[in-house]
């Protein structure tokens, strides 16, 4: 395995876990349960799925979106992303899914930062509200362009990023721990010490923008890998579901995300199922932990059948840009 196939695993696995939660999403656990049963592939989305009502099976959804929007401004913008150009974008997109039938796409944090940000709000000021997760889902490309080896530089990256809509402690620390799995992923890390990068990058995340109330995301992560492993494989569902948590707010998708990472990584599809069936922010939840399962097993620990479904009804074809990101890490 190289570092291209760790990349481009790292971006397959976060479409493939964006689809797999797609039909899930912003439903309860018991509600999944009802409607689906057990989550063993991709499904077509219930006509009363409350955020993407009838969606075709592999549909992906804003994490896969905004993830692909954001890597090519990082490519057009040489490593860089102007915040004024990413919120236009942003809106660009949100009408454009609306459009497809899609709605409520943007986050509470983005849209409040948004909405500041056009009544006249610096861009460093508009999303000192941003705690929830919007950073996170879309980080996997800086991951991509930036090395692991300094920590710091590659938080820097995260947070100029997160910026616009996500800059407080709890919007960058979460985003900065995904961003660094999947880099110390495509650097050769195992799990575990991939999983262990992402919790100190946590750890300098939260030390970077507004300070805003929730638990720690780095000693969050750290608690619930350490419960996690001592747990029977059938009780991770309840550990994550109802004492980690799968609501929006970073501090428990995200630990969420690195939980089943940490419980089941070595069964990257098993994983992914699990968090489909969680209830809340399932496609997040499955798209972060895909990325860093895909980071540290390469294209090949994605089951190739989910794989080829999502980039075929989405029209995705990720090497190009996979390709243009590891140029940007290599200049870094």
């Amino acid at each position: 395995m190289n570092a291209r196939d760790r990349a481009l695993g790292a971006f397959t696995g976060l479409a493939v876990g964006d689809a797999l939660g797609m039909p899930t999403q912003s439903m309860s656990r018991a509600a999944i349960a009802a409607a689906y049963g057990p989550v063993t592939g991709l499904l077509d989305a219930i006509a009363t799925q409350p955020i993407a009502p009838s969606m075709p099976a592999g549909s992906i959804t804003d994490d896969t979106e905004q993830a692909i929007m954001l890597a090519q401004l990082l490519i057009d913008g040489r490593g860089k992303v102007d915040p004024y150009v990413f919120a236009d974008a942003l809106l660009i997109w949100e009408a454009d899914m609306i459009r497809r039938g899609s709605a409520d796409l943007l986050g509470p944090s983005t849209k409040k930062a948004l909405s500041r940000l056009q009544e006249g709000v610096p861009a460093d000021e508009a999303g000192r509200a941003g705690t929830t997760n919007g950073a996170a889902m879309r980080v996997t490309p800086v991951g991509i362009a930036t090395p692991s080896a300094d920590l710091n530089a590659l938080v820097d990256a995260v947070a100029s990023t997160a910026m616009v809509t996500h800059n407080t402690t709890l919007g960058i620390a979460g985003a900065a721990a995904v961003a660094a799995t999947v880099s110390a992923g495509i650097d050769g890390a195992s799990l575990a010490e991939a999983l262990d990068v992402g919790e100190k990058a946590a750890a300098i995340g939260g030390e970077r923008g507004y300070w805003a109330a929730g638990g720690d995301i780095a000693a969050r992560i750290r608690w619930a890998r350490t419960w996690v492993r001592e747990l029977d494989p059938d009780a991770v569902a309840d550990a994550v579901g109802l004492v980690i948590g799968t609501s929006v707010a970073s501090q428990e998708s995200v630990v969420a995300a690195f939980a089943l990472a940490e419980a089941l990584g070595d069964e990257p599809a098993a994983a992914l199922r699990l968090a489909a069936e969680l209830g809340g922010d399932t496609d997040t939840m499955a798209a972060i932990c895909g990325a860093m399962l895909g980071a540290v097993h390469g294209v090949r620990g994605i089951p190739a059948e989910l794989a080829g479904t999502v980039l075929e009804v989405n029209g995705l074809d990720l090497g190009p840009l996979v390709d243009q990101l590891l140029t940007l890490r290599r200049a870094r």
